[in-house]
């Protein structure tokens, strides 16, 4: 049965709605026109997630195959124009209305693999490997859409990608930790003598985590500098993601660091009046 390109953005909407909650609200701080590619990229990222991280006890041989037939459908529906695919129908029609790489589908792809294989990160370098594939990469993806006026918005709007998803590892550690995963440097780890696996807020868990999150806002720091490049419109946008991705931060210092108890989230409410007030700036 054949998928209509509506039925797809709209699939994809969902499940941007559904699961990134602060990108999504953020969106509406875009032009109509141009909200539907965003989620569009979304559910790519966010589908190929899933098969890495929400098959439940499937092997590991069977979720690398999963991703791999993925990505694979993606670029063979990519090279012809079109996709009967619920997810890829969008992405392949934004993909084209905008001149993405393909490279930088291709980087995101290496990085969800890497997942499946690898448990921790030595230093900040090595964790940089994989965060050009997982986090810097969805800058560089954004960024045909926002139309940077400049191309030094490139930079920057990696370091984005970098802040958002440093943000999302110090925030989940104990989900993490579930999954056999630690994305907090081990050199850092070390440095201050810090422990996540015992699940304790001591002196030196508190210590590493400042010490992390003073990193991640050098990162939205240069953020910021891109967001100065972008036209108004889009500069509303990403403000309006950059303000509620960094109050995580705000609420795990407000938590004594403690990300083991509970999540820290930032209400919907907020999210939905951020992103309102923002999208009423005007230039």
């Amino acid at each position: 049965m054949s998928v209509s390109l509506e039925a797809s953005y709209a699939h994809c909407r969902e499940l941007n709605k559904r699961y990134g909650t602060t990108y999504y609200w953020a969106t509406y701080a875009l032009p109509r026109v141009k909200r539907h590619h965003v989620w569009a990229l979304y559910g790519f990222c966010r589908h190929a997630d899933d098969i890495v991280d929400e098959l439940g006890d499937v092997a590991v041989d069977v979720r690398e195959k999963a991703l791999l037939d993925f990505g694979d459908r993606f670029f063979e529906d990519l090279e012809r124009g079109w996709s009967d695919d619920i997810v890829l129908k969008a992405v392949v029609h934004t993909v084209k209305a905008f001149g993405h790489d393909p490279d930088v589908f291709r980087r995101f792809l290496a990085s969800m693999a890497m997942d499946l294989s690898i448990g921790g990160y030595e230093t900040w370098d090595d964790l940089l490997v994989y965060m050009d594939g997982s986090a810097a990469v969805i800058g560089e993806m954004m960024l045909p859409i926002l139309e940077p006026l400049s191309a030094d918005a490139l930079p920057h709007a990696r370091d984005l990608g970098f802040a958002f998803q440093l943000t999302n590892f110090l925030r989940d550690v104990s989900e993490d930790l579930q999954r056999e995963r630690v994305y907090i440097p081990q050199e850092d780890l070390r440095r201050f003598g810090a422990d996540p696996t015992t699940r304790i807020v001591d002196d030196a868990w508190r210590s590493v985590m400042r010490f992390e999150i003073d990193r991640c806002r050098e990162l939205y720091t240069s953020a910021d500098l891109g967001i100065e490049l972008l036209p108004p419109a889009s500069a509303r946008c990403v403000a309006a993601a950059r303000r509620l991705y960094a109050q995580i931060l705000d609420r795990i210092e407000a938590a004594d660091y403690d990300v083991f108890s509970t999540r820290v989230r930032v209400p919907t409410a907020r999210k939905v009046a951020t992103a309102a007030m923002t999208a009423l700036q005007r230039n």
